[in-house]
């Protein structure tokens, strides 16, 4: 079975000490803690005789397996040996505490920048044809020019790296320099933190950070306790509990000599555990994560803590974790690269073409080269004759296909690679200011953490969700509790009297709990009677499961009031913080929790609970347990859980009347969208207790397999329980999920819900989020083995076949619409997706799921959420977007082609992992609907139009070429040439990029069907591309033919006539773009009327200067009215064609958009009655 949890590696804790660490699971649901009812189902993709797949499975969790399983030898082991730092490093000098995140230093950034970047292929292409052009017999170019271009993009990719990492270099420089108190001969000094060294002890304060990964020695608090928060580290602002061990925590390092051993493994990247021993006076004890504080944390709560450092700098756990989101591609910009070989054949037709017609006219005029002019020419400077650089026809015919590919290299448009590149940072600047996407709630703004794939936004097909925490709030609310078989509703509680209840007194101070709870009346009474009936001792030992069987940690905060106190509970989970204030509500509230005791008020009085054992949740048994010892020396274990775990685990001879009553309210409670916990119970004899405890003690010293072997004592011990009952607790819906669903659906995108919650739960929420509608076929696929899975799938597409009317989905969201195709809702469980992913049964799977609206996975696993979106990825071309806030979605979220983190209630994991970060689900509707569509519209046209306005500028070249005996020589001045590209043309594409826009937000909000132009690649596709080149070469036979006419027969010189096919070329293409601006404003006007006027400086101000050649030319040709008139008919005759065809085109051939953007500007002109707007459905083919 694969590994779902990292925890399993560390789990220990002496037989006293229970450990309430923090132990978060990367990909399971250990984040939900305590055993919730949808906690995910744990199974493996893999089966008897085939081979795992293993998404997401690299990392802190198969680190942590790997560990528990093995023995720590001293050859893979670290010693350290406490305030001891030289014999420490002695044999092998450990990493310093300098830490360095700058890529580059001073001798390394010029090749290693270079390197980077010229993994670009067309970087390469681009130093290829300089390098050439440098060759004597092939330079077309001056030399100097042909390096420009490249020079340019190198260098401000250059620059804008440099300056990345002088931030981080600046970065480090400031945190390697924090000072720290460390204990040197007797006494704690400051020093710097990157002359740390491993073996010294270190004094950390209250509210100050760990400076490296440490052990915890000693705390102010005389059990041993501290608490961290670990927020630079996973964003959770709740805090952790360490511990230090009671052997070290009576030392004083400060007045006596340590003689302390630790043995430790290897620096390793889980984060979430730690495997070591440390020998106290020849004692040996063992070490887990609760002892362990890492570089990054905060000491918070606490006066000191003492901890010898065991990790510095770069082997600590923080930087081994140090990396940016994965790396990804667009899909437009992968397509795109279809057409730049499309483009890169074109040139090398144009290459050949050049190259044979100059063959075949050198065949023919081999006898007058001597003497003819602009070829070859005969060399009498030196008194004698002689061929004048010819090399013969083979070699000249070579040279010329090589001097074709320098002057037409400007085909591959190197300028469209740092365009983009400055079209998304504008993007994306505009995407983290839009206020819809600000979290008023969390203070969060919009992230955009990968800069390279703004344009997938706007072509998602399908969404892959989470639900805790993504649809919901993960802000648990509890509202019902079944105990004795009695349901128990809070719906009747009223919030004065909760005040009341709520209130504790203990030497003149008032103590409540921070958050207040509906309560029963009833069940309250009942929680009042004590031991006065067996009613009233069940109802006792249900709220001391409450407060008692969970790690939190009750922190009292100061109120305006100096008499009252409040009490808030500080948990890893919102569950187990809801039901502690539960538990309070009804009058067991948690006072006080240390390393070996619990204090809880039950109903004013204060009663102490020794805490003898705790096995926290975990994803396997998915259930925790505690062991409580009374003051009569009694024992008890609590156990809460899954039902799915809990329910076996009843004794069933005990009361099966309210067994099967537990069993009913549960179902209830899931139906209508309640998270559900069952608690149970059982007394512990002397013998019992004596055998976990020791059978306990073996197991978290165990050197190998430690975290399997408590496995098996929690297994034990938690048997034959008495069920107490049940609760159920309320995560609401985030505001606005319906709703963003609902536009979802109607944009034409597919909506997953991947959850580990039950179905019926599952199924609940569904239909309070929109995401299910009573007119939906449900398909439930729920099975137990293969073959029954296979038989469910074939006969639910037989069913779909028959029931499905039309393809698709309905994409008139009209409350008017005639015709309504039937739509179906897939359920699946997470048994029998094990089946699914793991056989042959994954395409009937797909075939299925693609022929629905929804599909709704519940008891799913991490791993099997990954597995679901490589299933849809790699059997479609459509796009996938994965959205999650937990660690157990990170594999799902980086499976997917966008991943984006929700910054909830479950840590930052998901947002480290994500391409995209919000703080609500309902965010993703402005986020794809409006800026995924403009984005996608802006590059759609930014690529086309970079490739027209780079090809009508080659072939003019080429053409000129044609007329001039094929030399390759070039009307138009060199450093026109280079600046075409660079000044005349680019800005004006780059404002648009990120400026324009196709529809105002309100229109696409109101209509989600315009999305569909994304699915249907409409705005950039082959077709386009190709009707793009056709206009191409229509509008370079105007600019080449108009002027070769107009002054055909005149002594024009070729600078004045390339000055002015300059000019047209740089006029036309700027006024191709503003045909398409929609939306007009100054910047807009600046840069393409700006670029024109540019063009026409750079031109006076080079044939301006005497030893460029063409010196003055422009002032002659330009005095003309000939010249003024030929750039009006160039304009003209180039343009009126595309005009007419647009014109005809958007009239009686109407886009979505089109339409949608003549209704925004007129109303509806074409129907004064101002009917519905009919859309294309979104599956359909590409224009």
């Amino acid at each position: 079975m694969e590994p779902s949890t990292p925890l399993d590696s560390s789990s220990n804790m002496d037989s006293f000490m229970f450990d309430s660490s923090s132990r978060r699971s990367t990909v399971s649901i250990h984040s939900r803690s305590s055993g919730v009812i949808n906690s995910t189902r744990e199974v493996s993709f893999g089966h008897s005789g085939s081979k795992p797949v293993r998404y997401g499975s690299k990392g802190a969790e198969s680190e942590a397996l790997s560990m528990s399983q093995k023995e720590i030898s001293d050859e893979d082991a670290r010693l350290v040996y406490v305030d001891d730092p030289d014999k420490t490093n002695d044999m092998l000098e450990f990493a310093g505490n300098s830490i360095l995140t700058g890529k580059y230093s001073i001798f390394t950034f010029l090749p290693r920048n270079l390197f980077e970047q010229f993994h670009r292929v067309a970087y390469i292409y681009f130093l290829v044809i300089a390098i050439l052009n440098q060759l004597p017999q092939l330079a077309v170019f001056g030399r100097g020019v042909s390096i420009l271009p490249l020079a340019f993009v190198l260098l401000v990719t250059g620059v804008k790296d440099a300056f990345e990492d002088w931030r981080r270099h600046r970065s480090d420089k400031i945190e390697n320099n924090r000072l720290g108190l460390i204990l040197v001969n007797g006494q704690f000094l400051e020093k710097k933190w990157k002359h740390i060294r491993v073996g010294e002890v270190i004094k950390i304060r209250a509210n100050e950070t760990i400076p490296c990964d440490i052990v915890l020695l000693s705390t102010s608090d005389p059990t041993g306790v501290a608490y961290v928060q670990t927020l630079n580290l996973d964003g959770e602002s709740n805090l952790k509990t360490r511990y230090a061990k009671q052997e070290t925590q009576s030392k004083l390092p400060e007045k006596e000599k340590l003689d302390v051993l630790i043995k430790c493994e290897k620096p390793n990247r889980n984060i979430y555990g730690f495997q070591g021993n440390i020998e106290v006076d020849g004692k040996r004890l063992s070490l887990g994560s609760s002892n362990i504080v890492l570089r990054g944390c905060e000491l918070k709560n606490t006066n000191w803590a003492l901890g010898v450092a065991v990790y510095c700098g770069r082997d600590t756990k923080a930087m081994l974790n140090s990396s940016g989101a994965p790396s990804k591609r667009s899909l437009l910009e992968t397509r795109m690269n279809s057409e730049i070989i499309m483009l890169s054949f074109f040139l090398v037709a144009l290459c050949i073409v050049t190259s044979v017609c100059a063959a075949v006219w050198l065949k023919r005029h081999k006898d007058e080269l001597n003497l003819m002019p602009y070829y070859r020419k005969l060399d009498v400077s030196e008194g004698k004759e002689e061929s004048y650089k010819y090399y013969g026809w083979v070699l000249e015919i070579v040279f010329t296909f090589l001097m074709s590919v320098i002057v037409y290299q400007v085909m591959i448009p190197i300028s469209l690679y740092i365009s983009m590149e400055l079209v998304r940072v504008g993007q994306a600047y505009f995407m983290i200011g839009d206020s819809r996407m600000y979290d008023k709630a969390t203070e969060s703004k919009f992230q955009c953490r990968a800069l390279n794939i703004n344009e997938d936004l706007g072509q998602i097909k399908y969404v892959f969700s989470d639900k805790t925490g993504t649809l919901t709030e993960n802000k648990m609310e509890f509202q019902c509790a079944s105990i004795l078989g009695f349901d128990y509703s809070s719906a009747t509680a009223s919030l004065e009297n909760e005040q009341v209840e709520y209130t504790v007194q203990a030497d003149g101070t008032i103590f409540k709990p921070k958050m207040m709870v509906k309560v029963n009346q009833e069940l309250l009474q009942l929680s009042k009677s004590g031991f006065t009936n067996d009613e009233g001792k069940q109802i006792y030992d249900f709220f001391l499961a409450l407060a008692a069987c969970n790690t939190i940690v009750p922190l009292v905060a100061d109120t305006s009031d100096p008499m009252v106190k409040l009490i808030d509970y500080q948990g890893e989970s919102p569950d187990e913080q809801a039901l502690t204030f539960a538990a309070a509500a009804y009058g067991f509230m948690l006072i006080e929790r240390t390393s070996g005791h619990i204090v809880i008020d039950i109903h004013g009085e204060r009663q102490r609970f020794n805490v003898l054992g705790l096995h926290e949740f975990d994803s396997d048994r998915k259930r925790m347990s505690v062991i409580l010892g009374y003051s009569d020396n009694s024992v008890k274990l609590f156990v809460k859980g899954a039902d799915t775990s809990m329910l076996r685990l009843i004794d069933k001879s005990l009361n099966t009347d309210i067994l099967h009553a537990t069993k009913s309210h549960l179902h209830t409670y899931s139906s209508v969208g309640l998270r559900t916990l069952v608690i149970g119970t059982r007394d512990l004899d002397a013998s019992e207790f004596e055998q976990w405890q020791s059978s306990f003690e073996v197991a978290s010293t165990a050197l190998m397999g430690r975290a399997a072997l408590l496995r098996k004592v929690a297994i034990n011990i938690e048997n034959k329980l008495c069920i107490l009952g049940a609760t159920a607790i309320e995560d609401k819906l985030q505001q606005g999920v319906p709703e963003s669903i609902e536009s979802l659906r109607i944009a034409g995108i597919k909506v997953w819900v991947l959850t580990g919650d039950k179905q019926e739960t599952a199924i609940s929420i569904g239909y309070s989020s929109r995401l299910l509608t009573s007119n939906m076929i449900q398909i439930i696929i729920n099975t137990n083995n293969r073959e029954s899975c296979r038989r469910h799938l074939q006969d639910a597409l037989v069913m779909s076949r028959q029931h499905m009317t039309t393809p698709g989905v309905t994409h008139n969201s009209e409350e008017g619409s005639d015709s309504v195709s039937t739509s179906f809702a897939l359920i699946v469980d997470g048994t029998s997706l094990v089946y699914i992913l793991d056989s042959e049964l994954e395409e009937e799977f797909f075939q299925l799921a693609s022929r629905c609206s929804v599909v709704l996975c519940c008891r799913v696993a991490p791993l099997q959420k990954a597995g679901i979106v490589a299933l849809v990825k790699h059997r479609t071309d459509d796009m996938t977007l994965a959205i999650g806030d937990g660690a157990n979605d990170v594999s799902m979220i980086q499976m997917a082609d966008i991943g984006v983190g929700i910054s909830g209630q479950e840590g930052r994991q998901a947002v480290m992992a994500s391409d995209f970060a919000m703080g609500q689900f309902r965010f993703l509707v402005p986020l794809l609907l409006i800026h995924g569509h403009w984005n996608y519209q802006r590059l759609g046209y930014m690529i086309t139009y970079n490739f027209y306005r780079n090809a009508i500028f080659v072939l003019v070249l080429f053409w000129y070429v044609l007329f001039t005996a094929f030399t390759l020589t070039t009307a138009i001045n060199e450093w026109s040439s280079m600046l075409y590209s660079i000044i005349y043309t680019a800005l004006p594409t780059i404002v648009v990029g990120i400026l324009d826009k196709d529809l105002s937000k309100r229109t696409l909000l109101k209509h989600p069907q315009l999305y569909g132009a994304g699915l249907r690649n409409e705005a950039y596709n082959k077709k386009l591309f190709w009707l793009t080149m056709a206009d191409t070469l229509w509008q370079s036979i105007a600019v080449f033919f108009v002027p070769l006419i107009a002054y055909w027969g005149t002594t024009i010189d070729v600078a004045s006539i390339g000055d002015l096919w300059t000019l047209a070329v740089v006029i036309l293409v700027n006024l191709h773009l503003a045909m398409d601006v929609i939306r007009w404003n100054w910047i807009t006007h600046a840069a393409i009327w700006g670029s024109i006027i540019a063009t026409f400086i750079c031109v006076i101000v080079i044939d301006a200067i005497p030893v460029f050649p063409g010196y003055w030319a422009i002032f002659d040709v330009a005095g003309t009215a000939l010249f003024w008139l030929c750039l009006l008919g160039i304009v003209i005759a180039a343009l009126l064609p595309r005009l007419v065809v647009k014109y005809l085109y958007q009239y009686y051939f109407p886009s979505d958009i089109q339409i949608s953007r003549e209704t925004e500007k007129f109303g509806n002109p074409r129907d004064n009655g101002g009917g519905e707007i009919e859309m294309l459905p979104v599956s359909d083919a590409p224009p």
